[in-house]
Parts: structure tokens; sequence; C-alpha cells
């Protein structure tokens, strides 16, 4: 067993299965295509399934994969634990109606004793308590000590999702990581082994042999496949004789980034180790989900992006960093990962853009919003109340922009609770207050406010947004024209707009779009309104009290309207030109399909 790297455990891994008439695949993008159940690639058999249910017939009935995914059921316990963690490569071997467990066990046991050289006596592995075929071949074809295989239930080493489907049995592999111990010779005590920690699982071999059916019974599949997943993270700790996932080569390295940043060193304080795995993980992930085209916003996808992205700036901040850093720690997740995943190289410059920009923006807020909730959590402390209002949770959110996700946690870390439902009732009736004010009669500057002017005047909004992401924060509108047919925009810019800032421009327009964000809407006086952050072009021929329109996160303009209710009445945006407008001023045209 020798040290190996995480990026050279990668390549080892599918070379050997490439070996065995395997097609190397590269790993799908985070976003799931064709696919609602999912909200981000979980496993290494996620973007597989259409594969595996015959809906679609597979380039080779051998695959072999690393694919990037994305967990974050417990992201509070991220930073806590050693092996929590957003971001994740699984390994994986796939047949399709091809080979079965003749193959993939004597595979496996020659993969982890020859080429990774792991010691047999540190091995064992678990069957499913019924698998006599698996017992067999593991006793037969390979030679693992019998006394090294333990029977475990269905909890364990059987797969199954849902109430009916294909399923199967599974096997796993185990590494023994105690030191001068003696070897474990009964269920009960591998059990309790692996309870403490002592023993880990590291390669799961499922069967899929069955179709379960509604009346619970299992039917034999007239095509059996194989669904391998192997941890590269919890591998390479195993490699690495380490054992935390943040000390791994690769994430280590990103982690040290951090450390530098903050000049707090790792290993010193569990506080801070906290928070220096914490910014560690989560700038990975957003890394990765930017590059695969996610983008920040308050829904689906973006809420994930967006929440992992202010966690880690504010972790930077208990670590005592000044100013914008992220993008910092971006440069260490392209160095780490670039060379597996070029497109993180490619688009380095665009996943900078967004993070800085987001960061910015969170900034801009943060500090309002943390002076306001400390002073509530110290009225409570004098109160001796334990729960923080809905009311006073919702004023964070709607005035400061502070997330509930962080008002909930940062109450937690001192023993205070959140009345979330309060919180909910509040959005709720402010939901329902910006609907009838966007149903308003429409007063403004516009000669048009049929259905197409309203539409492309909200995608002006949008195009404006972009245009700050992909161009630079600074851009500004400089003028525009609406008809029912399609809209003009004119902006401040230095240089011809690329063929790939357009196509960026339009993706983010119509990634907002399909986001379904709402748009809502609220008066209030301009000096207000201007100190809100809202933008204005010419503010000086606005009136005293002005209309502000908001969408999401993402855009917030003093505007007269008209608007839609939600960015899903849009349709497809598409620039159809760009040219010069005047010396420093560039103009788009654009249409909004169906």
């Amino acid at each position: 067993m020798k040290f190996m790297g995480a990026n050279e455990l990668r390549e080892s891994f599918i070379s050997f299965f490439e070996s065995k008439e395997h097609l190397r695949m590269e790993s799908f993008p985070l976003v799931p295509k064709n696919d609602n159940s999912l909200l981000l690639i979980n496993a290494g058999m996620a973007p597989l399934k259409p594969y595996f249910t015959g809906i679609q017939k597979p380039p080779k009935t051998r695959v072999t994969t690393c694919q990037k995914c994305i967990r974050t059921g417990d992201i509070e316990n991220v930073g806590k634990t050693s092996r929590h963690g957003t971001f994740f490569e699984m390994l994986g071997n796939f047949s399709f109606g091809d080979y079965f467990k003749n193959e993939i066990i004597p595979w496996s046991w020659e993969y982890v004793t020859e080429v990774l050289k792991l010691p047999k006596d540190k091995l064992y592995v678990t069957i499913y308590l019924e698998d006599d075929e698996a017992y067999e071949i593991w006793t037969t074809k390979t030679d693992i000590d019998p006394n090294r295989i333990f029977r475990l239930g269905k909890d364990d080493n059987f797969w199954e999702v849902g109430t009916v489907g294909p399923c199967g049995p599974c096997t796993e592999i185990h590494f023994d990581r105690g030191v001068d111990v003696a070897p474990v010779t009964n269920v009960d005590d591998f059990v309790a082994a692996s309870d403490a920690d002592r023993i880990v699982e590291f390669w799961n071999l499922v069967f899929i042999q069955f179709d379960k059916q509604e009346d619970g019974s299992y039917a034999p599949l007239k095509n059996k496949n194989i669904d391998t997943g192997m941890g590269l993270e919890r591998i390479a700790t195993i490699m690495q004789g380490v054992d935390n996932i943040f000390e791994i080569d690769t994430v280590k390295n990103i982690l040290n980034k951090v450390s530098s940043l903050s000049g707090v060193e790792y290993g010193k304080d569990d506080n801070s180790d906290i928070s220096l795995r914490i910014v560690t993980d989560h700038v990975k992930a957003v890394t990765m989900l930017i590059s695969d085209g996610v983008q920040p916003s308050n829904e689906g996808r973006g809420y994930v992006l967006r929440r992992l992205l202010r966690r880690a700036a504010r972790h930077g901040r208990l670590l005592g960093i000044k100013g914008l850093f992220l993008k910092d720690v971006v440069d260490a997740v392209v160095e780490n990962y670039g060379g597996n995943y070029p497109v993180l190289v490619e688009n380095k410059d665009y996943i900078t853009k967004i993070i800085t920009l987001e960061e910015e923006r969170f900034n801009e807020t943060i500090d309002a919003g943390m002076n306001i909730l400390n002073g509530y959590i110290k009225e409570l402390e004098e109160a001796k109340s334990t729960v923080l209002s809905g009311e006073k949770a919702f004023k964070l959110y709607d005035t400061y922009g502070f997330p509930i996700e962080m008002t909930v946690e940062l109450a937690n870390e001192k023993q205070i609770k959140v009345d979330e439902e309060g919180f909910k009732q509040k959005f709720k009736e402010h939901q329902e207050k910006s609907r009838a004010g966007a149903e308003a009669k429409f007063k403004g500057g516009l000669s048009g406010s049929g259905e197409m002017e309203t539409k492309y005047h909200t995608a002006t909004h949008l195009l404006n947004a972009a245009l700050k992401v992909v161009i630079n924060k600074d851009v500004h509108q400089k003028g525009s024209n609406i008809t029912a047919e399609r809209m003009r925009f004119d902006f401040n810019c230095d240089h011809k707009m690329t063929d790939e800032e357009k196509k960026k421009t339009e993706d983010l327009v119509n990634k907002w779009i399909q986001d379904a964000i709402p748009v809502t809407v609220e008066e209030m006086k301009k000096e207000d309104a201007v100190k809100s952050g809202a933008e204005c072009m010419f503010i000086e021929k606005y009136p005293d009290v002005v209309t502000v329109y908001t969408i999401g996160d993402v855009s917030k303009e003093l505007c007269g309207g008209p608007h839609v209710k939600n960015t899903s009445e849009l349709g497809k945006f598409k620039i159809k030109k760009e040219e010069a407008s005047s010396a420093g001023v560039r103009r788009i045209k654009a249409i909004l399909e169906k």
C-alpha cells in the first residue's frame, strides 16, 4: 500500500476498468438532464438512469465514470465532521445487461489488492444475508479469508429506491483503520467496529437483479445490471493515511489557501477548523456548480448555490478575512481540479465574476443585518427568552436581505430558536401585498402597456443584470426602446461584445426566466429607494415617491413598469444584434420567443 493522490486514484480506477473493456465516459454536469426528480446529481448512477431503465441505449454495455456529485441534506454538519461534504466525486463501473457477479466480484478484489495493494488482513466484505451466490463467488474466485465475510440484513446490504422497481442485494468492501488490533470475528463485533469508525466501507457493488412488485414480491429481471460506487475522497483518506476528507491532498491544498488568506493555522482551534473546512468545501462546490451553468437565485439550484456562497462568506469573516476573498479560493480549486475538469479552466474568469458579484451583494447587506440580529439576540437574552419571532426574522430578510437560514444558524449558535412558521406567514403576506401592487394600474412613461410590451419591459431588467455579470458590475442602462415586436437596450461598454459574451448573456437571462422568479413591487420615498440599493437611470426625473420593482436577488430598480408577475411568463430571450450606439455605448436588440 503506497500513498496515492486523489487525481492519481481517479485515473487508476478509470484505467483499470478500461482494461476490462469499459467505455470511459466524462462526468455528466451537476444539473440533471431531462430528470425532474433530481435537483442536482447526487450519485454516480443518477445520470445513467435512462440506460438502466431502457429509455435510452447506452453507448456501450460496459461503462466507467468519475461523476461529480452534490449533496446538501446534511449541510449543517459540513465542517463539523470528518466525512460530510457538499461536493464529492463518485468512482463507478456499470454493466447494462452485460456482466454480473461472476465478473465484478473478482475484478473488485483484483483492483483493491493488486492495484491499490491494500493489505488483505485489513479488508472485510459484507453481503446480503440471503445472497449465497455472492458468498460462493467471494470464496471460490478470490483469496479472501471466508472468516472476513459477514452477512447483513436489508438495511445494510440491499439496494432499493421507492416501493417498486429495479433493486437487488449488494456487497461492500471495508477497510480496518485499527492499529495493532485483533481482527473482528463475528457480525456483532464488526457492526460495533463500524459504528466506532474503526472499520469504514469504501466500495459498494450493487447487483440489480430484481423488479419489486406492488405486492412486495421480487420478480427476477431478464437483464441484470451492475452499479458500483466508490467515493474518491473516502478511498483517498485510506490511501493517504488520514482520517478526514479535508486532509486529502487536493482538498488540503484548497484549505491551505483559506488558511493563508485568513492567517489562521489549521488544527489549532476547533471553531476555526470548522470555519476553514466550511469555506473550503463550499467554494469548491460553488465553483463546480457555476461551471455547470448554475446561477445564484432564490429558487431551486440557484438557492443552493447562493446559500453555499453566503455561508462561505460568513465563515471567512469569522476567520478574520477582510474584503472580498472567495475568488482567491477559486484559484486553488481550479489548480487542483482543472486537470480533470478542463471546463473549470475555460470558465475561470466567468466563475470568478459570478462569485465576486454575489459576495459584493452579500457584503452590502450582511453588516447591517448582523447588527440588527445581534440586537435581537441581546434583547432575548435580557428577557430570558429563547425564541426569535417570525416577524423579526422576516424584517431581517425583507429589509436587510438577511437569509432566513443564516438567521436560524446564527440564532442556534446562541441556543435561540426561530419561529420559522411565523416567518413563512409574514412572507406569504408580503407576496400577496406585492401581487396586489403589481396588479394596480400602470403609471409610467411607456406609450404602450400591452402583453408583449410588459414582457419586454421586465426583460430589460434581466438583461441589465446579466450584463453586470458578464461584462462588469459597472454596466448601466443608457436608454431603451420597447415595442410589441422587440426591445432595444443601450448600455455603457468599451468594446464590442464577443460571441461568447453574447451567449453567456442570453444563457443567464434564460436561466433567470426558467427559475420562475417572482417580480415584486413596492412604493417608497426616492431617497429610501436609493439607500436600499435600487438602481435608477435619470434619478432627477423621478417624483419624491417612486415605484421599485424587485426580481428576486437578480435586480432591483426604480421603474414605472409595467411588469409581469413572474419571469417564467417571458418565453425565450434571444439577442438578434449587438452594435455601437455612440462613443462608449453599445446597443442590443433582442426578442422574446414563445
